[in-house]
């Protein structure tokens, strides 16, 4: 009996840290459907810019912004965030992410579980 409660215990627990109250999305803020630009940056709306010789080479990535994705972290558990801006370079697809403590990160792909417009339930 007491290895089932502990065991359940556990769970429990696991479950509890799991628990994640999502903000709702914000309604500015991101860069949805174009490259990002230097005044994006200056305006706070993106975190990274594709650009070389002044020319923007950043492909817009068909998926929704913002939406809900976790940051992925060797060892650590995975970290909520907001999806700002989504563009590619070639085969490289990177993401800038906001945390809700304020942080930013600009990630690859595999770096990120994106998890839809929807907060995560």
């Amino acid at each position: 009996m007491r290895l089932k409660l502990a065991t359940l215990l556990v769970v429990l627990g696991v479950s509890a840290a799991l628990a994640q109250t999502w903000p709702t999305l914000p309604a500015t803020g991101f860069v949805s459907g174009r490259p990002a630009t230097d005044k994006d940056i200056t305006d706070g709306n993106a975190l990274f810019v594709l650009k070389a010789h002044g020319v923007y080479f950043g492909k817009p990535l068909d998926i929704v912004i913002p939406q809900y994705a976790y940051l992925l972290t060797k060892g650590d558990k995975p970290v909520p965030v907001i999806v700002v801006q989504a563009e590619r370079e070639r085969s490289i697809k990177l993401f800038g992410v906001r945390a809700q403590n304020g942080e930013v990160f600009v990630v690859k792909e595999p770096e990120l579980q994106l998890l839809g417009a929807k907060p995560p339930g």
